[in-house]
């Protein structure tokens, strides 16, 4: 397999190291480096078209971190987290910059030279650093379910912050997504039962409260098209022949609207279940 090749099925971005113990010489390397592949510091080469953050760490000699390593594993990171690039380095490291984020912790997982994401359990404390608990709660669960992390044994992690284990023992592995998650913590003070992800007609509900009041969320990636919103109404339909009352609401209105939000739902818990 030639260089170009290999690196397109290795994030497009490779440690010199990796290069070498994949059986692609110092000279052969030089020979590949032109317009399309491109040197990166002193131990990168990647692609002429990698992605920004995986190259801006790779030129600080650093590992993608927090939001930046959440986003490029694809979980649901809300838009209230911050939009800059994040790294992380050893305390002892020289490394600074103006336009990145750097954080200087121990890490939880050493990874060895050449991995150029941090493990999922720091990108998980270094969120609690950055996010408040609403937006780092909604990484956690998104996290939890992409990589299969049960609850209990985010809980037996030794965090090192108070916030960390606080935050692990509030995770439930139950949310759909990151707007499920903030739709059941900003429910959570009601006095009402909850049941997340109830089952109800063949399929999934985001929210079930006392029994009888159904709380959807529209997020873009699953609500987009024709197809699923005709989908939606009707589960709404049956929903409401069966007599629930259902409210829906946007990925908007969830993220930037959570007054209102919050405001509709206690009226409908204060009118009460329509009678049947």
């Amino acid at each position: 397999m030639d260089l170009p090749s290999w690196l397109a099925k290795h994030d497009r971005i490779a440690h010199r190291r990796l290069l070498h113990e994949a059986g692609f010489d110092a000279r052969g390397v030089r020979r590949w480096l032109g317009s399309a592949i491109v040197p990166i510091g002193r131990n990168w080469v990647a692609l002429a078209d990698v992605d920004d953050v995986r190259r801006a760490a790779a030129e600080l000699n650093a590992r993608v971190a927090c939001v930046s390593a959440a986003r490029l594993r694809g979980w649901w990171v809300p838009v209230t987290a911050p939009a800059n690039t994040h790294v992380h380095v050893p305390p002892s490291a020289a490394t600074t910059s103006r336009h990145v984020h750097v954080h200087r912790t121990r890490p939880l997982m050493p990874l060895r030279t050449g991995e150029l994401l941090e493990s999922i359990e720091d990108t998980l404390q270094h969120v609690v650093r950055c996010c408040d608990e609403a937006t780092a709660l909604a990484i956690w669960e998104s996290a939890s379910r992409a990589e299969r992390l049960a609850p209990a044994a985010l809980q037996r992690i030794p965090w090192p912050r108070h916030d960390a284990r606080r935050l692990a023992a509030q995770v439930t592995g139950l949310s759909d997504s990151g707007l499920e998650t903030l739709l059941v913590r900003g429910m959570r003070h009601i006095g009402r039962q909850l049941r997340p992800q109830a089952l109800i007609a063949g399929h999934r509900v985001d929210l079930l409260i006392d029994d009888w009041l159904v709380v959807q969320v529209d997020g873009h990636a699953f609500h987009s098209s024709a197809a699923d919103r005709g989908r939606d109404v009707a589960h709404d339909a049956e929903l409401t022949l069966r007599g629930y009352q259902v409210l829906r609401f946007t990925y908007a209105q969830v993220v930037h609207e959570w007054a209102s939000v919050e405001r509709t739902i206690r009226r409908a818990l204060l009118a009460g279940p329509a009678r049947r």
